[in-house]
């Protein structure tokens, strides 16, 4: 039997560190320490040649269980529809109008974050309500 591999979640993206610092607020993450002998990630990116300036980013999971998220600049736009996508799990445990709710509660905190509302499903005979969103850059997530 194999071992469980840890994994991190890779995103493309315009700006790296625009995008790793809304995810941080939506997930209770952290951006690590600058690398040894930088006060700061500004300073760090300054020390990169320029064309490599800014064109990544980290958040982790404070408490260590969560993936690394990595940020990368690509030169391309966002197209089409994700193929994979986060579940921000906020309502784990709730049923009915409660899960409605701990859903919309999110919804509000996040949209002031740049975050965009989408579609609303609701509950049927084999899943909960959940309800689509979209980060700063287009990427689709759902509150779930």
């Amino acid at each position: 039997m194999s071992s469980i591999k840890q994994f991190q979640v890779t995103f493309d993206c315009a700006e790296p560190e625009r995008v790793a610092r809304f995810w941080c607020e939506v997930l209770g993450y952290v951006v690590p320490p600058p690398p040894e002998g930088f006060a700061t990630w500004d300073d760090f990116s300054r020390s990169l040649p320029p064309e490599r300036q800014g064109s990544r980013f980290v958040c982790l999971d404070p408490s260590g269980v969560g993936p690394r998220m990595y940020f990368q600049r690509v030169p391309e736009g966002k197209v089409v529809k994700n193929r994979l996508h986060l579940d921000v799990r906020v309502g784990t445990g709730l049923v009915g109008e409660e899960r409605l709710a701990a859903l919309e509660a999110e919804c509000a905190r996040l949209v002031p974050l740049g975050a965009v509302r989408g579609r609303l499903l609701l509950a049927d005979d084999d899943n909960e309500s959940c309800l689509g969103m979209q980060d700063i850059e287009g990427n689709e997530f759902c509150l779930d």
